[in-house]
């Protein structure tokens, strides 16, 4: 199975994982959950793993992160908040090392000696971009309205209503421009390392004109900022890995349509039609587009818990430059 793998996947893959690769939505959060579903997203991409290969591993935040804020709201009265920068940093660190011990066990128990590292990833962001004029990226726990206007006035969280169903924080989501010390990704991949890096989108950040950094209070697209981080690292296949089996037209209507391989010309027309949510696919969608558009040959969209089919052209949405 292994020589099979080994002749069917490139040599060189960035695989991107959602927040539910440790903390699904529909769980308390306890110790025991968080750890039981980092072994399971291990095993599920073990075969990758033992493979001999560079790879480069991203993952989302959006329910760790959540809770970081939430332990701010609780104890505003107590303790001083965190910047968001700062927030996506300990949700990024704490979130590698459940991966980084789940994969390693994986490994070892299979017998490899191969090595899995965390690299805390700072992205640079442009303080001119749009988004800081108006945030619209909603983040953490609901909140009503009467306590969403006590956080707001003593935490200085902009807070916005969310379709309805409660006041989130609300903060800009800017475009990633650069990730910081990119070749210590790319030396410790090429020496057979799994890398993992860019959690959560990265850990948003300015750059002065000496080259002095500063973090910025954002949230950066983990897709964004792994389609990004995988063009520049010259890899050719970006793997997302998310919570449904395929990308699809017309979702949740009757005439709803999977799509399982098509060209990027087809991808971009059904964008255009409005076929994609923008907190959902939407991003997912734009990060394979990019992607393509930058010299990628292969984005590839699927379940987490199907990522060998997915991976292996069993499974999934695949987007090439020009369908064959």
């Amino acid at each position: 199975m292994k020589k099979s793998l080994e002749r069917e996947m490139p040599p060189r893959v960035l695989v991107a994982i959602g927040g539910n690769a440790t903390h699904p939505e529909d769980i308390a959060g306890t110790p025991d959950e968080q750890w039981k579903i980092a072994n399971t997203t291990a095993q599920t991409l073990l075969p990758l793993l033992l493979l001999d290969n560079e790879l480069v591993i991203t993952h989302g935040n959006g329910p760790v992160v959540g809770k970081i804020l939430m332990r701010m709201a609780l104890t505003r009265d107590r303790i001083p908040a965190m910047t968001m920068d700062i927030c996506v940093a300990h949700s990024q660190a704490g979130i590698a090392y459940l991966l980084v011990q789940a994969m390693e066990n994986a490994l070892r128990e299979s017998g490899s000696p191969r090595h899995v590292v965390c690299l805390l990833t700072q992205v640079e962001v442009d303080p001119k971009d749009p988004s800081f004029e108006n945030p619209i990226k909603p983040v953490g726990p609901f909140f009503s309205k009467q306590d969403a206007a006590e956080i707001a006035r003593e935490l200085g969280w902009t807070m916005k209503e969310d379709s309805g169903r409660g006041w989130r924080y609300t903060v800009p989501s800017p475009k990633p421009l650069h990730i910081c010390d990119i070749s210590l990704i790319q030396a410790l991949a090429q020496r057979g390392t799994v890398v993992i890096a860019g959690g959560g989108g990265g850990i948003p950040v300015i750059r002065g004109p000496k080259g002095v950094r500063h973090g910025i209070n954002a949230v950066i697209d983990k897709d964004l900022s792994s389609a990004l981080m995988a063009n520049v690292l010259g890899i050719e296949v970006l793997v997302i890995l998310t919570s449904v089996s395929n990308v699809a037209i017309n979702f949740g209507r009757p005439d709803q349509r999977d799509l399982h391989r098509l060209g990027l010309a087809e991808l971009r027309r059904y964008q255009q039609e409005g076929h994609f949510v923008a907190g959902s696919m939407g991003p997912k969608v734009e990060a394979a587009i990019r992607f393509l558009e930058l010299g990628g040959k292969r984005a590839i969209i699927g379940r987490l818990e199907e990522g060998l089919e997915v991976i292996t052209g069993q499974a999934g949405t695949h987007i090439v430059d020009n369908a064959d």
